[in-house]
């Protein structure tokens, strides 16, 4: 398996897709909205340890909004608004996690966050995760196979993952890159959208 040094030596040989319309700088941050901020900075800040690096009252008692350090100068931002509407598990937000139910959600809708950590700290990240209380699912290491899951690391598993939910039923991610992405990663077509059928007139 490619170490992260190794990663980035190869990364110094190679030429990489350069985006030759904006210079972007990666995600500044992902702005969601939670139904208790209190409750979101207990988790985020003392299960997750990410500080909190920003807290804003909204004009006229709006809300609030209040910003954490997700390491590597970016962040995860959430709004707490006194009229929110409820969450929409299934709609809004999966109402299962991976391996363990339906994950999809609502066009538009944000799926999940996947925080990326260093391979060689995923195992323990994954017992620290289980310590804390946190509930995780099984580990996948997601590969290129008909099942695109291994239950060991090959040299085919490109990303190895567990997914857990926030109170808000916000699902996230640990994920850590194990090999450099190439061609083979990049060979399927794009869906069209599927119309649905007229319903039948009486």
């Amino acid at each position: 398996m490619q170490r992260p040094k190794d990663r980035a030596a190869k990364e110094d040989s190679m030429p990489r897709p350069v985006n030759s319309v904006f210079q972007m700088k990666g995600i500044n941050h992902l702005a969601l909205v939670c139904k208790d901020m209190k409750r979101t900075v207990d988790f985020y800040s003392g299960v997750l340890g990410m500080p909190l690096i920003k807290t804003i009252d909204l004009p006229a008692n709006k809300g609030q909004h209040f910003f954490f350090d997700v390491g590597n100068g970016d962040s995860i931002a959430f709004f707490w608004f006194p009229e929110g509407p409820e969450a929409a598990p299934g709609v809004a937000a999966p109402a299962a996690l991976p391996g363990q139910g339906n994950f999809a959600s609502a066009h538009g809708s944000m799926n999940h966050i996947a925080i990326n950590v260093d391979p060689e700290n995923f195992d323990a990240y994954y017992e620290k995760l289980k310590a804390r209380g946190v509930n995780v699912t099984m580990v996948m290491n997601h590969d290129n196979s008909p099942t695109q899951v291994s239950p060991t690391v090959t040299d085919d598993v490109y990303v190895r993952s567990v997914y857990f939910f926030d109170p808000d039923g916000i699902m996230l991610e640990f994920a850590a890159w194990t090999r450099e992405l190439d061609e083979r990663d990049v060979g399927t077509a794009p869906a069209t959208a599927i119309k649905k059928p007229e319903p039948a007139l009486a």
